[in-house]
């Protein structure tokens, strides 16, 4: 059975949907759907700081989802590779 890349473990968090303008009643609600969407937008924020550390972290150690080769030292052979 296949292991599940980094990426499908941890997926990138979605921000949340912005209310429609018609979806505020304007009576001054406290809070207004609006207040609830900018909070819920902070909150995602943090969430995403958060993820994008995990993968810097993850790919300066090689794990696994890491885009491309890893790189070599300049002046080091490549080891040889088996018959």
């Amino acid at each position: 059975m296949p292991v599940p890349s980094r990426s499908d473990d941890d997926p990138r968090p979605e921000p949340p949907e912005r209310p429609a303008n018609d979806d505020c009643c304007h009576c001054g609600c406290d809070p207004c759907i609006f207040d609830l969407y900018n909070e819920a937008l902070e909150r995602w924020r943090v969430e995403l700081a958060a993820w994008e550390a995990r993968r810097a972290a993850d790919d300066s150690r090689g794990k696994p989802g890491k885009p491309g080769k890893p790189r070599r030292r300049a002046g080091r052979k490549a080891p040889p590779k088996p018959p």
